[in-house]
């Protein structure tokens, strides 16, 4: 699954447009699971008002796409619970460990 792909496109505004096939790849994938409202058109779509190249325009994430981009951000259990600290320091940490990792 492109999640990457849908991160960024949740951090973006609406609508955005993909030229790169395989980024409109990755917006068809997206668009099958039902995590992005999207409209991709090909050479042959009669449809198509801008020319005959390959394009991929995505509206909106829908409430299924943003369920995903949560569970996706959410640390695993193991990095919830530090011994000896409270479940939301345990958080704390893991978070600011990876933070610390991301900036190396």
């Amino acid at each position: 699954m492109p999640m990457n792909l849908l991160a960024v496109i949740a951090s973006s505004r609406m609508p955005m447009s993909f030229r790169l096939p395989e980024e409109i790849d990755k917006v068809r994938i997206l668009r099958t699971a039902g995590l992005v409202i999207a409209c991709v058109r090909g050479p042959g779509d009669p449809f198509t008002l801008g020319g005959p190249e390959r394009a991929a325009q995505v509206l909106a994430i829908t409430e299924k796409g943003q369920e995903e981009l949560a569970r996706s951000r959410l640390p695993d259990e193991q990095h919830l619970i530090v011994p000896g600290s409270p479940s939301a320091m345990g958080f704390l940490r893991a978070a600011a460990e990876r933070a610390m990792q991301a900036l190396r």
